[in-house]
Parts: C-alpha cells; structure tokens; sequence
C-alpha cells in the first residue's frame, strides 16, 4: 500500500468512527430534536433549527477533528492544514446541508428515494402497524438510512481531500 493509500485508509477510519461517535453520542436530544425545525412559512428556515443544527455539526466536527488529530500523531501521517481544513470544512457544510432536513428529503424526492425516504414512517404506504393497527416499533427509517449514507459519501471526499492536499 501506498504512503497516500495507507494516510487516506487512516484518515478515513478516523472520520467513519468519529462520525458515528460524533452523531450518535455527542449530539444532545434537543440538537436532534429542533436541527431539522423549519417555520410555517415554506422556504423559510428557523432561527432555532439553524442554531441547533449549527450547534450539532460544530460538535461533530470538533469530535471528527480530535480523532484525526490522534491518528494522525499516533501513526505520524502526512497530512497538511489545507487538506485538514478542506476535508473537515466540506464534511461540516454538507452535513449541515443534509441535517436541516428538508434538503435531503428533497434531495430524495428528485432521485426517486422519495417512498424509501418514508419507510418506517406513518407517510409511507406501508407503514408499519401491529395487529390493532397502532403504530408498530421498528428499527429505523429509510430518512436515516439516507441521511447516514449521504454523510459517509462525503466522508470519503473529506478523507481523499485530506490524504490528497
């Protein structure tokens, strides 16, 4: 394996890990809660979704920036502070982008995930439900199944920026 291949192999498991560390545990209920919170008016984003959002993807970052930091001086990588800052800055804007919600349930809609962005959810045409038709538990959505594969798509253009630059 290459110097740049093994740097990318690296920086890469840094980022999945503290990815999912940093969406999973570090973000607070209330972030989940309101990121995606939109007003009444369509078009129109909230102060309070924006912020919680803001305040999320600021703490995923900080979680995906010290888990770098401890691959790359552990492993001694050669990587640069413009490769850091483009991979991790285009990881946060587009995390960001995805978490407001209404941007990746559009983004859905126009490649024909739409239904799939539904499962799970009482809107889809399957939805689940139990014998008494309430609605049935189940173990995730098909929003978060493209909400986490959206994210991990641009994990590995933040790791190949950071390996690469």
């Amino acid at each position: 394996m290459t110097g740049s291949a093994a740097t990318f192999a690296a920086v890469f498991a840094a980022l999945y890990v503290a990815h999912s560390v940093g969406d999973h545990w570090v973000q607070t209920s209330c972030q989940s809660a309101l990121k995606g919170q939109h007003d009444r008016n369509p078009g129109e984003s909230s102060r309070t979704g924006r912020l919680a959002c803001t305040r999320h993807v600021i703490g995923l970052t900080i979680t995906k920036g010290l888990a770098l930091a401890v691959v790359v001086l552990v492993l001694d990588l050669p990587v640069t502070v413009l490769g850091i800052t483009a991979g991790l800055g285009i990881d946060a804007v587009t995390h960001w982008w995805a978490d407001r919600r209404s941007s990746l349930a559009w983004f859905a809609r126009i490649t024909g995930k739409g239904e799939f962005y539904s499962l799970g959810t009482s809107t889809h045409p399957a939805a689940p439900v139990t014998a008494k038709g309430t609605p049935a538990g189940h173990l995730g959505t098909g929003a978060y199944a493209l909400d986490q594969a959206f994210h991990h798509f641009w994990i590995l253009v933040a790791a190949l920026l950071i390996a690469a630059v």
